[in-house]
């Protein structure tokens, strides 16, 4: 996909480690890259991607799909085999095809070992080549993403510097893998009986947006093909298939406009939640927005209302369950959510981060009782969400009611360690291994704890 993938070899996991969010529907307050975790629209790139990457020869449960808070269109891979995608892209697309020919590209470049690649193309080039190839390339991919003619004809000056033929040659190298991912998306999606129409139709977007950037610019020092070419080539490849009139199924094309409206509905003031979808509109996407725009702006009691009309139409909706109970406890009745939750987690147990939000509800309600329901619920959200760190917190929290003062010091460390804490995540291992018998497992999982941190100095 669209910009920086050079800089994104090199900076990938500054990208990747701001993953440091609460349960459910919740993004990172850090500066920088906002991600977004929630069970729906995480189950939903699952559904997208397994047969693609089963296509591609890659282990599903290998590569993982992270959702970053930004309204642009863009998609791009980083920090082996990870795929970052851009709510922007999410809530424009307006079919899930679309949204799967686009990580059936970026399957492509991970398939193809694109940024190994890369990096060893970089590797052999001077460090002065290298910091003139980033400035540049950054210039002219920012440029051609935000329309700006002017800073793209600048990313084309500076590769017209001294050392602009290996800068070029390196660009030239990252257009080839551009038409390759291209290529090998198309290969996904005919193995996957999809259509490429999806993926030709935003591209098409894409391309219409960035031509009057592009009028006078160089076609040798962009890094992705230009914007005509890849087009007419995609829709070659796609209008060559046979499902290239294969449309998405009804029951998914449902789950994308409900996860749509999810994100309007998390991401929007309310006041532009219901311009996007008015009382007038009683479809379920329409008032499954208008739901959480209603609790996030404190009506709690009609959020409810609506909640229920959709539980009601659609009872098999696991996650209507999960945002009723989500609802109540974040409008202060932890108790009355701990129902709609253990419904939830009936009917997806193998869903980490749900358990974590059903152990915050029975802690919500201060019993020693629920804290030790609490802990069960968080030690089986371990197995999937063993680097979440709300999970510790809420550890600390069970532990803490049910006065286990040393484990609840041990909790709070690995909370510390996986926010990034290293003085606290210090401090508090070191207060655990003082009171927990030496030796015993919680012993030297606080040991670990100060080896890790001392090791990552």
């Amino acid at each position: 996909m669209a910009a920086r993938r050079i800089i994104a070899v090199l900076c990938a996991m500054s990208v990747a480690v701001a993953a440091l969010v609460p349960p459910a529907f919740a993004q990172s307050k850090r500066k920088g890259p906002s991600l977004i975790r929630d069970a729906e629209i995480e189950s939903l790139m699952r559904l997208y991607t397994k047969p693609i990457f089963q296509a591609a020869g890659l282990n599903p449960g290998s590569v993982h799909v992270y959702l970053i808070n930004d309204p642009r269109i863009n998609a791009f891979v980083a920090g082996g085999q990870r795929i970052f995608i851009h709510t922007g892209l999410l809530t424009q697309a307006k079919t899930p095809n679309e949204v799967i020919g686009v990580l059936a590209h970026e399957t492509g470049h991970i398939a193809g070992g694109h940024l190994a690649r890369m990096q060893i193309e970089i590797d052999r080039k001077s460090t002065a080549t290298i910091i003139g190839m980033l400035l540049g390339a950054a210039a002219v991919a920012g440029g051609a993403v935000a329309g700006d003619g002017q800073v793209a004809r600048a990313g084309g000056g500076i590769m017209m510097g001294s050392q602009g033929l290996a800068q070029r040659m390196v660009l030239s190298y990252a257009r080839a893998m551009e038409a390759s991912a291209d290529q090998a998306a198309m290969k996904y999606l005919t193995a996957t009986g999809q259509s490429g129409k999806g993926m030709l139709t935003l591209f098409q977007k894409l391309a219409n947006q960035s031509m009057a950037s592009l009028q006078n610019v160089d076609p040798y020092v962009l890094s992705h093909p230009m914007p005509l070419d890849r087009i007419r080539n995609l829709e070659i490849a796609a209008k060559g298939s046979k499902y290239f009139d294969t449309a998405d199924k009804p029951e998914i094309m449902l789950r994308h406009k409900l996860m749509q409206a999810k994100l309007v509905g998390f991401l929007n003031p309310t006041q532009v939640v219901f311009q996007r979808y008015p009382t007038s509109d009683t479809s379920m996407p329409a008032r499954y927005a208008r739901a959480i725009a209603m609790f996030r702006s404190g009506d709690t009691r009609n959020a409810i209302k609506v909640i229920d009309t959709l539980i009601r139409d659609l009872p098999s909706d696991p996650y209507f369950h999960e945002l009723k109970g989500q609802a109540l406890l974040e409008g202060g009745q932890p108790a009355q959510a701990i129902a709609p939750l253990r419904q939830t987690v009936k009917m997806l147990p193998n869903n980490g981060l749900i358990r974590i939000m059903l152990a915050q509800a029975l802690l919500g309600t201060e019993n020693k009782a629920n804290a030790q329901a609490a802990l069960s619920e968080l030690r089986l959200a371990r197995k999937t969400e063993d680097d979440t760190p709300s999970l510790y917190q809420f550890m600390a929290m069970a532990y803490g009611i049910m006065g286990d003062i040393p484990r609840a010091d041990l909790a709070t460390a690995e909370f510390a360690y996986y926010r990034g804490d290293k003085e606290l995540a210090t401090e508090k291992a070191k207060i655990a291994m003082a009171s927990l018998k030496r030796g015993s497992p919680d012993w030297l999982r606080a040991n670990d704890i100060l080896n890790f941190v001392n090791r990552s100095d």
